[in-house]
């Protein structure tokens, strides 16, 4: 049964600085459903980011509210949090020499008692985690031995280890080639039907995600809009995504064509 994890509220997002306020985005009604797999797209600068900060809780709305499972999200404690949102970076890992494994693992940081000693049952949800993504054989290699590609799979697998109903991802296939994007995608479309789970990833790569989203979530300056691919198809949502008359989105093809 499909159940609503995240939504919300007339929710208006942006940031405030001594110039005064930027508003980036206003009364947004967003819902992010189990089992779907939900792309974030729009321009260089639109401000993916500053939404996905919001509604992770990591940034203050401007107004509005966001609901995790029924609960206003700046009421979670940092512990609760990380046992019900689990989130996806692009940045770069910090100089260690952890193996494939101890990096899955530490999605278990939430479960752990004090000394940070791994029980049965969370060994099983990291090797069920690397099961799921198939990294099983990079198990005892160290993090910085693996191409990016496979890098990209192990920190899904740290998501999955962690074990929440929502997952975001900031950008995962940046600096992957096609079939290390395409093969992603699918991986997490998998994991959406399999798991039952919710993940929510911007991208830049808008001709995969129309073929294989189950929701998208578009930002221009003027509105940002959730819907199913084919509707925001026939409704001429991308027709004003970018800003250059060369770029136009062909709607019979459903992708961009460069004139």
């Amino acid at each position: 049964m499909i159940r609503i994890i995240l939504n919300t509220s007339n929710l208006n997002i942006g940031y405030k600085s001594k110039k005064g306020v930027t508003t980036i985005g206003k009364d947004l009604n967003l819902n992010l459903d189990s089992g779907k797999l939900i792309t974030l797209i729009g321009a260089n600068g639109i401000g993916k980011s500053t939404l996905l900060r919001t509604i992770t809780g990591i940034q203050k709305p401007l107004s509005g509210n966001v609901y995790l499972n029924e609960k206003e999200i700046s009421r979670y404690k940092p512990l609760e949090l990380a046992q019900n949102l689990s989130l996806v970076l692009t940045e770069k890992l910090p100089p260690s020499n952890l193996s494939v494994f101890e990096l899955v693992a530490l999605g278990r940081q939430p479960y752990t008692n004090w000394v940070d000693s791994l029980s049965k049952e969370d060994i099983d949800k990291v090797q069920q985690a690397m099961s799921l993504t198939q990294i099983e054989h990079l198990a005892s290699k160290k993090h910085f031995q693996i191409s990016d590609g496979q890098l990209q799979k192990v920190l899904i697998a740290r998501a999955l280890a962690q074990d929440t109903p929502l997952i975001i991802l900031d950008e995962p296939t940046t600096h992957l080639d096609l079939l290390h994007k395409v093969s992603l995608f699918k991986l997490l479309k998998k994991l959406t039907h399999e798991t039952q789970k919710c993940i929510l990833f911007s991208t830049h790569d808008i001709d995969l995600a129309i073929q294989l989203s189950d929701e998208m979530i578009i930002m221009t300056p003027e509105n940002i809009v959730q819907d199913l691919p084919c509707n925001l198809i026939s409704n001429g949502s991308f027709d004003n995504l970018f800003k250059d008359e060369h770029i136009v989105f062909d709607a019979e093809k459903g992708k961009f064509i460069v004139s």
